[in-house]
């Protein structure tokens, strides 16, 4: 029997940091959110979760897979 893994995937992770980022900007609009922290909320998110957007598998980026 496999084991089934409870990981997302890389779709699934881009997918979730751009909902999230819309969410965002919506709150922005209606002023739920500070402008200038609205502004910068793009840039945090991908620099605290760079694993949604570079991946994990940096093995490919070694041997040219």
């Amino acid at each position: 029997m496999m084991k089934r893994e409870l990981d997302m995937t890389q779709v699934k992770k881009a997918l979730l940091l751009a909902s999230v980022m819309i969410a965002i900007a919506l709150l922005a609009v209606f002023e739920i959110v500070p402008d200038a922290a609205a502004q910068w909320a793009p840039l945090a998110l991908l620099a605290i979760f760079p694993g949604a957007w570079l991946g994990k598998n940096r093995q490919c980026a070694k041997t040219g897979c």
